[in-house]
């Protein structure tokens, strides 16, 4: 693995400052021309963040920061697999990870296929400084919401496991704004019965409200939505 190790940290913006050493938002540069990645990583510095540049998709792939906090700069054309393959690559592999794409030798068809795909932005070289540091606030901007978003996600997936299906059933059908004696009516219990599941369940969720507990019922996966509603 070829990577190339970035000069001394400066400091970082202080809506970074907060962050734990290993949340601290990384600036993968891919790049074949080692003259085009020292002097991305020299401008990723001078802006506070912390940048890593490896010479192929391949050297990314075999190190473990492809997973890292942060986003990707990646060129559009070098030997073996490009830019626009490594994108596909890591949706299929389900990392949604933000990409910015940095060519000289972009044109239109290249850059309609890499925005569709989820890109934040398809530069052309030259670029300024300027421009790419938007694009790279953005797109870490991007990536702390999903992580964020993520966690919540997972969160309530635990929480969720904790419950009985009958439980379960309740909840999908609070979710769909059905009143105590309509869920009675359709689960064929009472509805005194589910009222005790409707508390069983706000306190397994840990939630305060009827509104909070809707919240999060849809940050869960549509298919454990859909096996919670199946009986």
């Amino acid at each position: 693995m070829r990577v190339d190790q970035p000069l001394a940290r400066r400091s970082a913006p202080s809506s970074l400052q907060c962050r734990s050493e290993e949340d601290q938002p990384l600036v993968i540069i891919v790049d074949d021309d080692a003259s085009i990645r020292e002097a991305l990583s020299e401008l990723i510095l001078s802006a506070g963040f912390q940048p890593a540049s490896f010479a192929s998709t391949r050297d990314l792939l075999d190190s473990d920061m492809v997973e890292s906090p942060g986003c990707l700069i990646l060129d559009v054309r070098m030997p073996g697999t490009s830019g626009l393959h490594l994108q596909r690559h890591l949706a299929e592999n389900g990392i949604s990870k933000p990409i910015i794409f940095l060519t000289g030798h972009g044109d239109i068809p290249m850059t309609v296929q890499a925005m569709k795909a989820g890109a934040v932005d398809f530069l052309t070289k030259p670029v300024r400084d300027q421009t790419l540091l938007d694009a790279v606030t953005a797109a870490i901007t991007m990536d702390a919401e999903r992580r964020a978003e993520a966690a919540i996600a997972n969160r309530n997936i635990e929480r969720l496991e904790t419950l009985t299906q009958r439980e379960r059933e309740v909840l999908h059908e609070v979710a769909r704004g059905r009143l105590n004696k309509q869920i009675a009516f359709d689960l064929g219990i009472s509805e005194v019965t589910v009222k005790l599941h409707r508390s069983n369940v706000m306190h397994k969720m840990e939630a305060a409200s009827i509104g909070e507990l809707i919240r999060a019922w849809e940050t869960l996966p549509a298919q454990m939505r859909q096996a919670a509603a199946s009986r």
